[in-house]
């Protein structure tokens, strides 16, 4: 694993996807330190970090368009499982790897609080606590973005995804407003979503039959508690589209707040998807 995350380092710092990634990030926040703290005279840092969100549906795509993606293209992914390490241990390489590269213009915004202290009194504590969830958050989409790479050998196809993706959850607090609220609207969306687990199983595992035994029982208990009780899913879709964003968890952050449950949340995607970049990538290891 230390190889691969050496490896990966290597190659971000001797191209220009490290650069390019901590240039947008330091210009996006210190744009946001000019308007809010100098400009606005506004104490508050954790409202630069706030505005700075944006800045991931870009970067991110940026970074991880090309950690596995680009290895399937030149079939070099072939050499990955001829080495004496695990998938899992392939992946986590990589993704400590991207880890590193946004850690290094972080430390340095993770300074702007101290300067900012000399002139004016500014809340450490929520400064650094937003910093720090501002980090894990970023990790998070990272761990999205290593996913969406290893199902496709087209960088610009996983960046475009990735746009896409990170796009719909940072808006997906607004839709929220605008979608159906109704018992009916909240099933019918809720049934697309099981046709999408559907085709993400099979594509991982290859076994059809595995991905209709998750999904019909899902089904099924869907439909006998909409025919039981169909109030139960009154609201329900809005309550998914804004307990899914990982922005709106931050927000949280920003004002003040220490959330734990964010943090558990956080780590709990991180999990997740970085178990499906494993699995994405076993199933082409046994293709």
């Amino acid at each position: 694993m230390i190889a691969v995350l050496k490896h990966e380092l290597r190659s971000y710092f001797r191209s220009l996807t490290a650069y390019v990634f901590g240039a947008f990030l330091l210009a996006f926040i210190g744009l946001g330190s000019v308007l809010y703290n100098l400009q606005a005279a506004v104490s508050n840092f954790e409202f630069v970090l706030s505005f700075g969100c944006l800045v991931f549906v870009v970067i991110v795509p940026i970074l991880t368009m090309r950690v596995i993606a680009e290895e399937r293209k030149q079939k070099t992914d072939q050499l990955l499982y001829s080495l004496p390490i695990t998938t899992t241990q392939v992946i986590l390489g990589k993704y400590l790897a991207l880890l590193v590269v946004y850690l290094i213009p972080l430390c340095v915004i993770s300074l702007y609080p101290l300067i900012f202290s000399r002139y004016g009194d500014v809340y450490l504590l929520t400064a650094y606590g937003s910093i720090l969830a501002f980090f894990i958050m970023g990790g998070a989409l990272i761990a999205l973005g290593v996913f969406i790479s290893s199902l496709t050998d087209n960088q610009g196809f996983a960046a475009g995804i990735g746009i896409a993706v990170i796009l719909l959850n940072y808006y997906s607090v607004s839709l929220s407003e605008s979608v159906s609220s109704t018992a009916f609207g909240s099933i019918i969306a809720l049934a697309v979503l099981l046709v999408f687990l559907w085709f993400v199983i099979r594509y991982l595992t290859r076994n059809e039959k595995l991905a209709w035994g998750v999904c019909l029982p899902l089904y099924a208990a869907m439909m006998i508690t909409a025919w039981v009780d169909n109030t139960r899913f009154e609201g329900l879709l809005p309550s998914i589209m804004t307990n899914l964003s990982l922005f709106e968890r931050f927000y949280t952050f920003v004002n003040g707040v220490f959330d734990m449950t964010g943090i558990v949340y956080y780590l709990s995607v991180i999990a997740f998807f970085l178990f499906l970049s494993v699995q994405s990538l076993e199933k082409r290891r046994y293709n």
